[in-house]
């Protein structure tokens, strides 16, 4: 039921019209009627009528004032003017003024119920609009966190413009300022065979509760729950190396807090650390990869995809699954894997007899396993050439053995590819490691530690590379670089020994005499008067 309020200064007029209406059945309410528009003002603010049926000419304050001052105080009334034939000229100005209607007096009941049906009909569809609005509002609300969801989801696995991510995260409100980024993801291991699907869904409710947790105390964070079931956390930061290094102490939060209170385990692979939204992809697809490795190297564990994918040769338990086992060797360079692996499919495809196009359809899915660990980061070329279809290339073959040839020349060949390639990684990694000791020897603070995370290497990993690359302990390594220069200021100087050991990175005189004469055999003063008696010699 919508309220109505009359306005005129003619008390027949409003009698009249009151009486003549049956104001229920049209959908209305009569709640006031008025004798000219101050007094319907002040009514109007305290009633808050739907419709104002008001005359333009009425003392103090006229229809046309009357409306104005609805039409700030009151935008969702109606107005509804009558009017005489004198007074077109005021009707003129209502419209203007966005009147719904005016009705020229004498006036009908016939005309006015128009009228009425004509604004109710108005009305109703307002309030449909609003209702839906209203509805609409609540139904996103509630599905917020789901969108929120699917669009972090599509951030790190589609192609999304950085303007459309920025715009979309301002309407999540997510704080992910960069400029760098590292993306985990935790997966269940087992739950147990036993676990009923209702069980499972808790279980996997409670690792994205927990990681959820751990993330919130992140400054700049986000994290969601994949399709594929997996838990994904999203770190931003500063163009800061220690990002890396949060996200491996986040990550294995994360797997000791799921083993402990939840009683089943997870293992979460850390992606590459990128620079910029627009490389978000890389690190998610990484750290996904990452994720594949628990096959070799066991569950219930963190895996970086920095540590994995620069292995030269890992070993792998058996599986029973052959396919799986011959990516396992082409990604560990692990020759007689690959080549066991080869054999067994084809001894299998074998003992099976299948048709000729089964054979063709199984080597291709094995061929497109094969593409896909060459595309993972720290893949290498692709062992067919860029010619060559490799998926039609296994018609030219008429026989299993000729197939087998093939498939072990190809894996040989990706594992060559692979084995360059993050050889390559490896030193690379090394050189920037060495160019930054010799650069900041001088250093009293520089540290194994400063140094594993400029190259984003677990310590124990950067240790056995350096030791493999310089023949030298990172210590040693270090205390060389610092006693030649020691050995050059002394022979070439006149600063005494407590300004050389000072300006090769040690505060301690007495350990820098002590480190001197242990690589050199003599003592800083020692040493410069050899140098000396050799300079007289030259001379």
């Amino acid at each position: 039921m919508y309220k109505i309020m009359l306005v005129d200064d003619e008390a027949e007029v409003r009698e009249g019209i009151r009486r003549r209406i049956a104001w229920h059945e049209h959908g209305f309410e009569c709640v006031s009627d008025c004798e000219n528009g101050m007094d319907a003002l002040e009514a109007a603010e305290q009633l808050r009528p739907d419709v104002v049926l008001t005359d333009i000419n009425m003392p103090f304050m006229d229809g046309l004032e009357l409306t104005r001052q609805l039409s700030e105080r009151l935008p969702w009334t109606k107005v509804v003017i009558l009017t005489g034939y004198d007074d077109f000229d005021y009707a003129q100005q209502a419209v203007k003024l966005r009147v719904n209607d005016f009705i020229l007096k004498p006036i009908t009941a016939e005309e006015l119920i128009r009228v009425l049906e004509s604004v109710k009909r108005e009305l109703d569809e307002e309030r449909d609009r609003l209702e839906n609005l209203v509805r609409l509002e609540r139904q996103l609300r509630e599905s917020l966190p789901a969108l929120k969801e699917r669009f972090l989801e599509r951030m790190v696995g589609t192609s999304i413009g950085v303007g459309e991510m920025k715009q979309r995260m301002a309407y999540f409100d997510l704080n992910l300022p960069g400029p760098e980024y590292v993306v985990l993801a935790a997966d269940a291991d087992h739950f147990g065979e036993a676990a009923p699907e209702a069980d499972r869904e808790l279980l996997r409710f409670a690792l994205h509760n927990i990681v959820q947790e751990i993330a919130a105390r992140e400054p700049a964070s986000a994290e969601f729950r994949s399709r594929e079931e997996k838990v994904v956390c999203i770190l931003s930061g500063g163009s800061d190396i220690r990002l890396f290094d949060r996200a491996q102490a986040l990550a294995e939060e994360i797997r000791r807090s799921v083993e402990t209170y939840l009683r089943f385990t997870v293992t979460v692979g850390i992606g590459l650390p990128v620079f910029g939204l627009a490389d978000l992809r890389q690190s998610y697809r990484s750290a996904v990869a990452a994720l594949d490795y628990r096959v070799l190297l066991g569950t219930n564990r963190v895996i970086s995809i920095t540590d994995v994918e620069t292995r030269r040769r890992l070993s792998a338990e058996t599986t029973g699954d052959w396919e799986k086992r011959l990516v396992v060797g082409i990604k560990t360079g692990s020759r007689e894997e690959a080549d066991q692996a080869v054999a067994a499919i084809v001894s299998g495809l074998k003992e099976a007899a299948p048709s000729i196009e089964q054979v063709y359809i199984r080597i291709q899915k094995l061929i497109v396993s094969l593409l896909n660990a060459l595309a993972e980061p720290g893949g290498g070329a692709s062992p067919f050439g860029e010619a060559v279809n490799p998926i039609t290339e296994v018609y030219r073959f008429k026989t299993l053995e000729e197939i087998e040839i093939w498939l072990k020349e190809l894996c040989r060949d990706s594992i060559r590819m692979l084995a360059e390639k993050r050889s390559d990684m490896a030193r690379d990694l090394m050189v920037k490691a060495e160019a930054h000791i010799r650069d900041n020897f001088s250093d009293p603070n520089l540290s194994l530690k400063a140094v594993c995370e400029i190259v984003h290497m677990s310590n124990s990993y950067f240790s056995a590379l350096f030791k493999a690359r310089t023949g030298k302990t990172f210590v040693e390594f270090l205390t060389c670089q610092r006693v030649e220069k020691a050995k050059e200021l002394l022979a070439s100087t006149d600063l005494k020994s407590y300004e050389i050991a000072a300006a090769v990175g040690y505060a301690d005189p007495h350990y820098f005499s002590v480190l001197f004469k242990k690589a050199t055999g003599d003592t800083p003063t020692e040493y410069r008067q050899k140098a000396a008696v050799d300079r007289e010699r030259a001379t």
